[in-house]
């Protein structure tokens, strides 16, 4: 044994997975894999949503257990009961899915379960200066006593790899950890995880972004239907490979052809000189039928506070028409009732309730077409059997709560969901956060089709080439202000860059 293996050895936690099966109910959802992470190694593990590798990961985690199969921890069989079993040897999972106590301070999130102790009471004062190192580790400068409910989207993703960071994790899982973060931020954890493989830690990388996975990972694993597909270095396989080994299939191109739009005609949704106070100063823009617009920007632009103050969601003034008409949109079921819906880019806290079926899911914006005088469970379940074919909805059966669908899934059934109410103006936030290659490649043809059957599209995303793909105009905002409105053609992620940070300007 050389003496690096042997550092390995003594810090990193080695896993090896051995025929290990899961089922759920009567569906089997992992089917015999087998594979080994060796100590101190970066290892991204990739396949579509519903592939199996978050159901693994919690099988590690101590969150599942197995239905068959076996694992070996460090040479030993564990059969993990919680996840506090697997946080004892080390292992600690963060969350695709916010894993927080909203109304609990920061501190008490990254201890909960974990407390510290002087006597008979808590040490607060221990865990309060524990929780700001932790915080430093990972970049995030706000009060370890800022109740969780007060931090943005970003902010919260930060909170859970500080949680782990004070866990002193020996093989620490990131399911999409960058899905919320700025470039900066994003820089700032690669740079983390550089210093955890040099101390010898185990970092296992679920992502959809294959550019990160080809950057920060020594070895790719690929699974696919619940099965174990391949593994190779990451310096072997080009990101093209990655996505067909994750699919099963050779991917055409991500984004449709862009239609032309016709400029006749009044806009479909026009707003002017819109503010929402700390967030959107005198907003003005225009989206007409037909038309996917685009907007970028760093966060804490005012991107998607704009948006819920349209939306009667947040105080907000400004002028807003629908289809030449003036409107007042008091709430999103108001808004809806004029032709404007909005999916959230918060999926699980905003955009569906997953403790909820998928019938009832899918017709709650519209229940007004389905109770007529009462409800009728025939007409959502024909809904939903025709929602589950539009949008390429895989579930076993009809008749599962969402929670039960993989990200990818759960984002087709929001979609369909803001749909329902047959809307003219469609708002999509980060529609593809958290989705696989294949069911964004889906959900980018779906934008295209509903833009063909004339609706307007507004998408808001932080993927810079999703916008140049996909949109006809991008709008970028900075500081609460759209400072720039682009042609998508021949438009670069420098350009919207220097936009977003203010190194270029031009009127908006």
């Amino acid at each position: 044994m050389t003496a690096n293996t042997a550092h390995d050895s003594a810090h990193g936690v080695a896993v090896e997975f051995d025929q290990v099966t899961k089922s759920f109910g009567p569906v089997e959802v992992l089917h015999g894999v087998s594979f080994a992470l060796e100590p101190g190694r970066v290892v991204g593990l990739l396949g579509e949503n519903g592939a199996g590798k978050s159901t693994l990961m919690k099988i590690l985690a101590g969150y599942e257990g197995l239905s068959g199969g076996k694992l070996r921890v460090n040479g030993q069989l564990q059969q993990f009961r919680s996840s506090r079993d697997a946080e004892a040897l080390g292992i600690v999972l963060i969350h695709q899915e916010f894993n927080l106590a909203e109304d609990l301070s920061v501190a008490d999130n990254i201890f909960l379960g974990h407390e510290k102790r002087k006597g008979l009471f808590l040490d607060d004062r221990a865990m309060h200066a524990e929780a700001a190192a932790a915080l430093a580790q990972v970049g995030l400068q706000v009060d370890p006593a800022t109740k969780v409910r007060r931090l943005i989207v970003a902010e919260k993703q930060l909170v859970e790899i500080a949680k782990a960071m004070a866990r002193r994790a020996r093989l620490l899982i990131m399911d999409e950890p960058t899905a919320t973060l700025t470039p900066g931020e994003t820089e700032r954890l690669f740079k983390l995880i550089a210093q955890l493989r040099a101390e010898g830690v185990t970092v296992v990388y679920i992502s959809h972004k294959l550019d990160e996975v080809e950057r920060v990972t020594d070895e790719v694993v690929v699974m696919r239907d619940g099965r174990f597909v391949t593994r190779a270095a990451t310096g072997d396989v080009t990101r093209h490979q990655m996505a067909n080994l994750m699919v099963g299939r050779e991917l055409s191109d991500l984004y449709p052809p862009r239609d032309r739009v016709n400029t006749d005609g009044e806009p479909a949704l026009r707003v002017r000189d819109f503010s929402v106070p700390g967030w959107a100063r005198q907003t003005s823009f225009e989206v007409r039928p037909g038309e996917i617009l685009g907007f970028a920007g760093l966060v804490g632009a005012g991107r998607t506070e704009l948006f819920e103050g349209l939306l009667g969601l947040r105080p907000g003034s400004g002028e807003v028409e629908l289809a030449g008409q003036a409107v007042h949109l008091r709430s999103p079921r108001d808004a809806a009732r004029h032709g404007l819906t909005y999916l959230s880019e918060d999926r699980k806290g905003k955009g569906l309730h997953v403790a909820f079926g998928l019938r009832e899911n899918l017709t709650l914006m519209a229940l007004d077409q389905y109770a007529r005088p009462w409800l009728r469970p025939d007409a959502e379940r024909a809904a939903l059997d025709t929602a589950v074919k539009d949008y390429g909805i895989r579930t076993g059966s009809l008749d599962v709560r969402a929670s039960s669908l993989s990200g990818g899934n759960q984002q087709k059934l929001a979609l369909a969901k803001v749909l329902q109410p047959q809307p003219k103006v469609v708002v999509l936030d980060e529609p593809t956060r958290g989705v696989d290659v294949g069911a964004k490649r889906d959900i980018y043809f779906l934008v295209q089709r509903l833009a063909r059957e004339g609706l307007a599209v507004i998408v808001i995303s932080s993927e810079l080439m999703e916008l140049i793909g996909l949109a006809h105009r991008v709008a970028v905002m900075r500081a609460g202000r759209i400072v720039a409105t682009l042609p998508a053609e021949g438009l670069t992620e420098e350009q919207l860059i220097a936009y977003a940070t203010g190194t270029e300007h031009a009127d908006a």
